[in-house]
This record gives C-alpha cells, sequence and structure tokens, in this order.
C-alpha cells in the first residue's frame, strides 16, 4: 500500500498556525496547489477545518520539520508507516445495472446472440450482467418478452463500454480460431502454407525449359514456311484431280447405260410380231 498523507488539507491547516513553513513546502508536502495553502493562511480556504498535528500521527518526524523550517528550499518527506496494512484483495462481483437499465438487458442479450454467437454465456454475462437461464431463454425464444424483444447494441443502451466489448470478442474470435485448426489437426486436414518460390529456383526452371526446347528442336527441325506452303498447294492439287477423275468415271457410267436403255427400247419397238408369235 503506497504511503500517503492522511488528510492533507487538516494537515495543511495544522502546518499554517504552528510553522513558519514556506506556502511551496507545506503545498508539496500536502499535495496540494500553493494557492490553496495561500487561501488557507488568509481564510479564504477550509473553514472550519480542525488542524491534524502529523507528528502525533507519526507521519513526519520532528527532525524533519526543524530541517525545512530552517532552509526554505527543503522539501519534507514522509516517514515510514510503523504499522504495515495489508491491501485488501475484492472478490469480482457481478457488475451494478441501474434498475432504469435493466429491462434493456434482454435486447443487449439478442443483440449479442445474434451478431457474435462466438461469445460463451460467461462473456456475455460479465458485459452485461445478467444470468445464464435468462441467457439460455431468450436463444430458445421461450422468455416471457421474446415477442416484444427487438436487438440494441449493449454500447448504445449503457450496459457496457466499447472497450470491453471489443476485447471480448476479439477473445472469442482467437479461442474459434484455434480450435478450428485443432479440429483440422486432428482430422488430418491440415492447409499447407502457401510460401513464394525463390527466384534461384524460378530462374533455373526457366533456364531448364529454354534448354529443352533448343534441344528439342534441334532434333527435329521445324520445315520453313515456303516448304509448309508446298506441300500444301500438292495435297489440294492431288485431291482437287482425283475428284475430277470420281466426277468424269460417274459420267461414263452413266452414259453407257442410258445408251444401252435406248437400245433395248428400239429393239422392242422394230420386233413386236416376235414376242406375239412366241405367245
Amino acid at each position: 500500500m503506497a504511503n500517503t498523507l492522511l488528510m492533507p488539507r487538516a494537515t495543511a491547516v495544522w502546518l499554517v498556525d504552528n510553522t513558519t513553513l514556506t506556502f511551496d513546502q507545506i503545498g508539496v508536502f500536502c499535495d496540494i496547489h500553493e494557492l490553496e495553502v495561500k487561501g488557507i493562511a488568509d481564510g479564504d480556504v477550509a473553514h472550519g477545518i480542525l488542524g491534524l498535528n502529523p507528528i502525533t500521527k507519526g507521519q513526519l518526524s520532528r527532525v524533519e520539520l526543524e530541517k525545512a523550517q530552517d532552509d526554505p528550499s527543503y522539501h519534507m518527506k514522509l516517514s515510514a508507516p510503523k504499522v504495515e496494512v495489508p491491501e485488501i484483495v475484492r472478490r469480482k462481483t457481478p457488475r451494478y445495472t441501474p434498475l432504469s437499465r435493466r429491462q434493456d438487458r434482454p435486447n443487449a442479450i439478442l443483440w449479442l446472440l445474434r451478431n457474435h454467437p462466438e461469445l460463451r454465456d460467461s462473456e456475455i454475462i460479465k458485459l452485461v450482467g445478467t444470468t445464464k437461464p435468462t441467457i439460455q431463454a431468450i436463444r430458445e425464444r421461450t422468455h416471457w418478452n421474446s415477442a416484444n424483444l427487438v436487438a440494441a447494441d449493449p454500447v448504445g443502451l449503457g450496459l457496457s463500454t466499447q472497450i470491453n466489448l471489443d476485447a471480448a470478442v476479439r477473445k472469442a474470435a482467437e479461442r474459434s480460431e484455434r480450435e478450428k485448426q485443432a479440429e483440422e489437426k486432428e482430422s488430418g486436414i491440415v492447409e499447407e502454407s502457401v510460401t513464394l518460390t525463390p527466384a534461384e529456383q524460378v530462374i533455373a526452371r526457366k533456364t531448364e525449359a529454354t534448354q529443352d526446347a533448343e534441344a528439342a528442336e534441334r532434333a527435329d527441325p521445324v520445315p520453313e514456311a515456303s516448304e509448309v506452303f508446298a506441300s500444301l498447294d500438292d495435297k489440294k492439287a492431288e485431291q482437287a484431280k482425283a475428284s475430277e477423275d470420281s466426277s468424269d468415271d460417274e459420267d461414263e457410267l452413266d452414259a453407257d447405260s442410258v445408251f444401252a436403255k435406248l437400245k433395248a427400247l428400239k429393239s422392242d419397238l422394230e420386233n413386236p410380231e416376235d414376242g406375239s408369235d412366241q405367245d
């Protein structure tokens, strides 16, 4: 526990009335402004305050007081306490919520459940000062006033501070990320981290690809454009000649068949009696 002066203004009143210390020395020792000490001396400040002797209270030694009175530039120091008072450790208790704002807590809980489902019930309890059954009832829509609930930001309602809300959300997000990574490791689905390939490897790969292409070109040289076009022209000429030959053959076959039919008709017309005699 820090060593502090008890009742600084009452001590200043006693020092003004019973010592020859300067206003600056009294102000530094009592941790008050020099003008306030001047007001105490003039009677404008600290009306009705009884002086408190710091020597009898064990907060100032007589040696320190005499040394300060002899030297106006010297500042007195507090005496070390003879009894050490242990620091009181207060238990964490649920945050008090004014009666005028308690009716807004269900709306704040609904907002947190919708916008930050990663928050645990214990974290929501710390933020808005509610109970676990209330959170469960609002989540399952079994709350007695579920039909009239409207989601509202707890910061806007004054039930929580933005700093506390951001800290709780960040903590919940980190926890969910850790749980997700743990599940992926257990299931064997671990995403490999994507890293950039070093420049030396990229250059080496490009050099090898270029060398392979040059070797393939030397082994099987690419024909020139004139040779390619000449071969294409030859193929086109052969195809045209073949199509002409096939068309000529078709024409000859058609003419022969026509002439044969005509001869047969002519013979039938010239010898009609031969057919009747045979009958």
